[in-house]
């Protein structure tokens, strides 16, 4: 599953509240994830803007598709969850958000310690969403656990 298209219908079986939001995933790579969402009636909150939870699950996507696409690209059965995240606003999200995660990197080397040593393993992902002005709006810090599945 490496293509954006594909992953896209992944989410409307798999994550439905994310796809019925808007949430979709523009670019997949090693190293980097684009996701967008656009500030529409189903994702605002009372004060015109986006809701919050709906920026976090555009944030989340770009980390959690390029680990299950790293996973998938590998022999052994790996389990993946989010342990924990944080998350500072800076601006209202109205308009079209672009969520970017560009710690691809640190999958491989998590993975590989999972597999070799069969414990589990934490990373820290990072995501920035931009509004079409090019102003932050929100970053989002997600620690993803990953270990082998028995």
């Amino acid at each position: 599953m490496s293509t954006a298209s594909r992953f896209n219908t992944f989410t409307f079986f798999k994550l439905p509240a994310a796809w019925w939001c808007g949430v979709r995933l523009r670019e997949l790579g090693k190293q980097k994830a684009v996701v967008t969402v656009t500030y529409r009636w189903i994702n605002q909150n009372p004060f015109k803007s986006m809701f919050w939870a709906v920026q976090g699950m555009a944030a989340e996507l770009s980390t959690g598709a390029m680990v299950i696409d790293q996973i998938r690209q590998n022999d052994q059965r790996v389990s993946m969850l989010v342990a924990s995240n944080k998350a500072v606003f800076t601006k209202k999200a109205r308009g079209r958000i672009t969520f970017t995660c560009e710690d691809g990197h640190k999958i491989k080397s998590a993975l590989e310690q999972t597999i070799a040593s069969g414990e589990g393993q934490t990373f820290w992902m990072n995501s920035i969403g931009r509004d079409e002005s090019g102003d932050q709006v929100a970053s989002f810090d997600f620690e993803w656990s990953v270990k082998l599945r028995s």
